[in-house]
């Protein structure tokens, strides 16, 4: 592993065990993050982007879910080998996660102090009257009163909510925080105080964030790099000036046509013919082919390997195999 990257991940699958058959959530994933980097993991739904965040946290339900094979180095240390007694020491501590959903991510019958508390008294030395201070310092760092630390979740609105699920992440001050669509349940005033606020924090904890979305404009707004998942896989990997100034995969390209543009009077939108695979389908080619209008016929035989750009944009396609 390079010194210089936070977290790498190499060649990760995870599959799931279900009725209808073997579901291929992830294959043969390759992502890296450096330090005080923010990552932007963009894709449909179904394409694996959650998947790969609970692989990271060692949070696949096992079973059905399992890590077939792959690396995941947080700091040079595998993720995948070590003990569970040392990864619950990371998670939460050095890497934290904020999920989908802030309505259902806090304990319904347990005060917003105890709960930013508990997370505070797992991985610090200290009494619980120093961790209520330290409570009541991170919601006004989130910008909720203190005076508000003894209300129950009910009490708060979803925005506000989601602000706690923030000020619990950040109680340990993490080296890695992993966003799973933040603002999804959310209107969109709001999304953009929760985003501000948390592009704010991340700076000034200087921490790196992998921002899990499928909303475009938002990458725009927070992130450093961006990796375009398509199928289980990463099939572009950019800084987001280059990809946003330079897409080259065909799926990424969709992405953005799709895209409606303030400079230009458009009647239709460009789509991506087609639906994305079935997670139960095996794919012999690559997976992109049965919706790709540049498709070969090496397409639907061969999965694509990465081709570099440049050293810092890859992209999984044959168009650019000779280039």
């Amino acid at each position: 592993m390079e010194n210089n990257k936070l977290l790498q991940i190499m060649d990760l699958c995870v599959t799931y065990k279900t009725q209808e058959g073997l579901v291929h959530a992830v294959n043969n994933l390759n992502l890296e993050i450096s330090d005080k980097e923010t990552l932007g993991f963009v894709g449909e739904t179904g394409a694996g982007k959650t998947t790969t965040a609970m692989a990271i946290m060692r949070l696949i339900p096992c079973p059905p879910g399992k890590i077939e094979k792959g690396k995941i180095f947080f700091e040079g240390e595998d993720l995948l080998k070590i003990s569970d007694r040392k990864m619950r020491k990371i998670q939460g501590k050095d890497i934290s996660m904020i999920f989908q959903d802030p309505m259902t991510s806090l304990n319904p019958v347990m005060r917003i102090s105890e709960q930013i508390m508990e997370m505070i008294l797992l991985h610090k030395k200290i009494n619980k009257k120093e961790a209520y201070a330290e409570a009541c310092k991170l919601l006004e760092l989130v910008g909720i009163k203190k005076e508000r630390a003894d209300d129950y979740p009910h009490q708060f609105s979803g925005g506000m909510k989601q602000r706690v699920v923030i000020a619990i992440s950040l109680a340990c001050s993490p080296k890695l925080i992993i966003a799973d669509e933040p603002t999804t349940a959310l209107d969109v005033t709001i999304q953009a105080q929760v985003l501000s606020l948390m592009k704010d924090l991340k700076d000034e904890f200087g921490t790196s964030m992998i921002l899990i979305t499928h909303d475009l404009g938002v990458v725009a707004e927070i992130c450093d790099k961006v990796a375009i998942m398509y199928a289980g896989s990463v099939v572009e990997y950019a800084s987001k000036e280059k990809l946003y100034l330079n897409p080259s995969h065909p799926y990424t390209k969709g992405l953005f046509n799709s895209i409606p543009k303030l400079d230009t009077d458009e009647e239709f939108l460009e789509e991506i013919d087609g639906l994305p695979p079935e997670p139960t389908d095996v794919i012999s080619g690559c997976a992109f082919n049965p919706r790709c209008p540049y498709c070969m016929e090496r397409c639907e035989k061969e999965k694509p390997g990465i081709t570099y750009l440049d050293k810092e944009h890859y992209v999984c396609c044959f168009l650019y195999e000779n280039k």
